[in-house]
């Protein structure tokens, strides 16, 4: 098992979350949720691309929901048939089958030297290894039910850039690009938490079923980007003022289902479909840097879509747009310069 820091080695590290796409928006959306087996099966693409690119030792986070044996189990079937794949460990903790899994096999790949972190999740996963390593570099593969952080892209090609950057061929000026993210305080800092995508003010203080799906409950948003591409809460603020991943600034946006105070009704798809007329009262932008204070004198801060930070009248809240926060793999621009700068191509000599 890994307790101590290889730093000589190039690896890497793999959080795969066996439960993401499992929350109430499933089921009142219809939205997909990939199977274990479809779990695994992206993890070995990515096994067997990063060795390829000389990857020789890859660390992953246990778990109890089937991953961990089905891929033993499938590993050594493969082994069988002379497939070359790295050194795969398995961290040595317990797992817990809850978020805190994720926080601390970020903290101990982070402690072991990987070069990056592949997360199959959706993103709140991502969202976590952030909080607890926010200065490895992440490569995100969507697993989850509203996706806005993690792009959809085949793992293998998301594989080759983590490989391609973990055994520096590219360096992390050509590899990586800083995003953004939301910070929020309450009292001062007696709590704090961060979101990647949206942070959601919710009048609905019952955080049991942690997905927000009820948008008359919902009081505002602060959005990092707004993408009208988008599924989730953040869409409504990609299809009200579009706001991109690497623009500075994020957007605010205030809902009012009251006729009086709103100033339109807007369609968004908050779920796989489904779409909801959502009331808008005002938008601004979301400087960085800048503080700002909630409004609503009790609720919840639904962070990336789930309900996390219940607060009381007295509270004081506040959120601040942070950029240049945290790195990820940008695969498009390291696929671009591969090809570029010819790395995928091999002699046509033989020894």
């Amino acid at each position: 098992m890994p307790t101590a820091s290889r730093t000589d080695t190039p690896s890497i590290g793999i959080i795969a979350n066996p439960v993401s796409a499992r929350d109430i928006r499933r089921v009142i959306a219809n939205a997909s949720n990939l199977q274990i087996a479809d779990r695994v099966n992206i993890v070995l693409r990515v096994l067997t691309t990063v060795a390829s690119l000389g990857v020789p030792r890859v660390l992953m986070m246990p778990d109890r929901g089937g991953i961990r044996a089905m891929l033993q189990r499938q590993l050594r079937r493969e082994h069988n048939l002379h497939h070359t794949f790295p050194e795969v460990e398995f961290l040595d903790m317990e797992p817990t089958s809850t978020v805190d899994d994720t926080f601390l096999a970020a903290r101990m790949m982070r402690a072991a030297g990987v070069r990056s972190i592949v997360v199959l999740g959706g993103d709140g996963t991502h969202r976590a290894v952030v909080r607890e390593c926010n200065d490895v570099p992440i490569a995100g593969l969507s697993t989850g039910t509203n996706n806005a952080f993690p792009e959809m892209r085949e793992s293998t090609i998301t594989a080759m850039a983590v490989g391609l950057y973990a055994t520096g061929r590219l360096t992390p000026e050509q590899a990586l690009v800083q995003n953004k993210l939301l910070a929020i305080s309450i009292n001062d800092g007696e709590r704090r938490d961060i979101a990647l995508v949206d942070a959601v003010i919710s009048t609905d203080r019952y955080i049991g079923a942690r997905a927000l799906w009820k948008t008359e409950s919902l009081s505002a948003l602060y959005l990092t980007f707004a993408d009208p591409q988008a599924i989730g809460l953040s869409a409504i603020g990609g299809l009200l003022h579009p706001v991109g991943r690497r623009e500075a600034g994020g957007l605010a946006v205030h809902l009012s289902d009251d006729p009086a105070t709103r100033r339109l009704l807007l369609r968004a798809p908050i779920a796989p479909g489904m779409v909801r007329e959502v009331g808008i009262a005002h938008w601004e932008p979301m400087p960085a840097g800048q503080p700002f204070p909630v409004a609503l004198q009790a609720g919840v801060v639904a962070l990336d879509g789930e309900r996390e930070m219940a607060f009381d009248a007295g509270d004081r809240v506040r959120i601040t747009l942070r950029e240049n926060a945290f790195p990820t793999v940008d695969v498009a621009r390291c696929m671009q310069t591969a090809a570029r700068e010819g790395l995928f191509r091999l002699s046509s000599s033989t020894t």
